[in-house]
């Protein structure tokens, strides 16, 4: 599986990436404007804090397909291995047969139903971002709308993969694995959810006590 943070915290990309088996950072236009820092700096920032290595992925912001390639040749110009997101809109799925003619990689995004991210994956998308849930707070049901797209993609389009994205909690996130999904993207608070858990730090610190009741140290 792949695994990627949804940010533009560069900080926080640094400290995890020392913990977590990271592929790389997913990004969109409201995520890089909360960040407050320019698109043409936080993504080299974001590569540097991988280590130099993982994938990076940047939104279009453009509504026409014309306009939407022009913008990612650009993104792709100026950092070489990006995967350019496009909404999975009709102008969107215009934009995607495009680019794969142009070997340029792409995720379709802002997929609200199976057959919405079937139709991305067929124009060419190599990964399709589901919104899990912005979905659920709509009154859908994200992880089953998760399971359907990934068999679509199964039977009908092998070759790209779901990306699952929008989480609240772990749960949602452990669901779309169980479904088969190959890469979800979370935000760091939900990571630092599955990192940080009361009954473990709890339980950790009994061992530590018990130890250092018996042997007066915490060594070895």
């Amino acid at each position: 599986m792949e695994l990627y943070l949804d940010t533009a915290d560069v900080a926080a990309v640094k400290r995890l990436a020392r913990v977590l088996p990271l592929q790389g950072v997913t990004t969109n236009p409201s995520i890089v404007a909360k960040a407050g820092i320019s698109l043409w700096e936080v993504l080299p920032a974001l590569q540097d804090a991988l280590g130099g290595e993982g994938k990076l992925f940047a939104q279009v912001i453009a509504s026409h397909a014309d306009e939407m390639v022009k913008e990612a040749q650009l993104l792709t110009a100026r950092v070489p291995g990006l995967v350019v997101k496009v909404p999975a809109t009709p102008e969107g799925l215009a934009a995607l047969k495009q680019l794969k003619l142009m070997d340029i990689p792409t995720l379709g995004t802002a997929v609200y139903g199976a057959a919405q991210g079937l139709l991305a994956a067929l124009a060419g998308a190599e990964y399709v971002a589901p919104y899990v849930n912005r979905l659920d707070a709509q009154g859908g049901d994200g992880i089953q709308m998760v399971q359907d797209l990934q068999q679509l993609l199964t039977l009908h389009a092998p070759d790209a993969k779901v990306l699952a994205a929008s989480f609240r909690t772990p749960h949602q996130a452990m669901s779309c694995l169980l479904a088969g999904c190959e890469a979800i993207t979370l935000p760091i608070d939900v990571v630092e959810q599955i990192l940080v858990t009361p009954a473990v730090t709890a339980a950790i610190g009994g061992f530590e006590k018990d130890w250092q009741g018996a042997f007066g140290s915490l060594t070895l």
